[in-house]
């Protein structure tokens, strides 16, 4: 299965960077139409390949559910504000939602760092504490967006946030395009439902894909196929075929 999460990662630092300019920038202005684009731009993406990952799940838990389900809020939260900001609404109501969004993805970015689901937890677990933090402190921001040292202050953290996801963009997209040969590993994910593949061969199979790419990115450790994996497929595929031929 394709693993699309360096799309998310891009997206989200796209729409982090746009709505830092706009609290400094575009908030608290007559007219911020023209900011609408950018939020319902970066929002639909959020959104559609939120609910993909959601639903398809093409890395495994928990990332599939940490990195879908919050692009989800946060794709959701981007089109509510275009679609505000191209009425003339008032935003305020909007911080209320992305205040529980943020605190679960607080809780997330705590759970990284306490489980050490990643041999580096520290990256993704500051992305998304901080990326929450932002969505926490929205509301007052927004309820006081004539002071100017909350907009910056709240620029800065969207700025911090998207710096980190930044960097593990580019660590996904550089890992990503590296081709493995067939006999080693394959570049899409494929579950034990589907093959039938005994459990414990696709345990150790992630074990070595961790130890074979390291963890500047929490999903990308788990995204290519275990060369056990990819054996033990290969070697069915071979057996059914030999008992299909007809004895001589």
């Amino acid at each position: 299965m394709i693993d699309y999460v360096t799309l998310l990662l891009l997206n989200m630092v796209s729409a982090l960077v746009a709505l830092a300019f706009f609290l400094w920038w575009g908030l608290g202005r007559e007219d911020t139409r023209h900011w609408a684009p950018a939020f319902g731009i970066s929002g639909l993406v959020a959104t559609v390949a939120g609910f993909a990952m959601t639903f398809t799940r093409p890395i495994p838990e928990p990332f599939s559910m940490a990195y879908g389900e919050m692009s989800i809020l946060l794709g959701v939260l981007f089109l509510g504000a275009a679609w505000a900001i191209v009425c003339g609404w008032n935003l305020l109501p909007l911080g209320i939602y992305a205040f529980f969004a943020g605190l679960v993805a607080m809780v997330i970015g705590v759970r990284f760092i306490h489980l050490s689901l990643t041999p580096m937890p520290l990256i993704p677990g500051a992305g998304f504490l901080l990326t929450g933090l932002g969505g926490v402190c929205a509301w007052v921001v927004l309820w006081k967006r004539d002071t100017r040292a909350l907009r910056l202050a709240g620029a800065l953290v969207m700025l911090a946030a998207a710096s980190i996801w930044a960097f593990t963009a580019c660590m996904a997209y550089w890992s990503h395009m590296k081709v493995q040969p067939p006999s080693n590993s394959t570049t899409s994910w494929v579950r034990p439902s589907t093959f039938n593949v005994p459990k414990t061969v696709l345990a150790s199979g992630i074990e070595q894909s961790m130890q074979g790419h390291g963890a500047w990115y929490a999903p990308y450790t788990y995204c290519s196929m275990p060369t056990a994996t990819w054996a033990w497929f290969s070697s069915s595929l071979t057996s059914a075929a030999a008992s299909s031929l007809p004895h001589p």
